[in-house]
């Protein structure tokens, strides 16, 4: 018997179905990881991630502010100055988006041997 969890309107049936939907995906946790050391502009943090498409980019972080682990800043200049920082929630994924990190890194080593 499962027990439905209940998040910002979604009902999930497990708790791990919860966080892939908040940071699953190939960006979003490439996004929380870059805001791990402080707020960034906008077009830096888009430039920081490599081979990201406006569209996506874009979509990402609306999604990543949605959940509640990203806050949007923006500032009444001309032109609009944009920035993106972690939440409070945001900065609790950080340990876990540093341990799949230090993961990726070992098996890249452990498993990768040919090279």
């Amino acid at each position: 018997m499962y027990r439905k969890i209940y998040f910002k309107g979604k009902d999930y049936f497990c708790s791990l179905e919860l966080v892939m939907d908040m940071i699953g995906g190939k960006w979003k946790p490439i996004v929380l990881y870059h805001l791990r050391d402080g707020m960034m502009r906008s077009g830096e943090l888009q430039r920081s991630l490599n081979g990201i498409a406006n569209k996506m980019f874009t979509q990402t972080v609306r999604e990543l502010e949605q959940t509640g682990l990203v806050e949007r800043i923006i500032y009444p200049t001309v032109p609009p100055k944009v920035e993106y920082k972690l939440t409070s929630m945001g900065e609790s994924v950080i340990p876990v988006i540093e341990t799949l990190n230090n993961w990726g890194k070992e098996i890249s080593v452990k498993y990768n041997k040919n090279k």
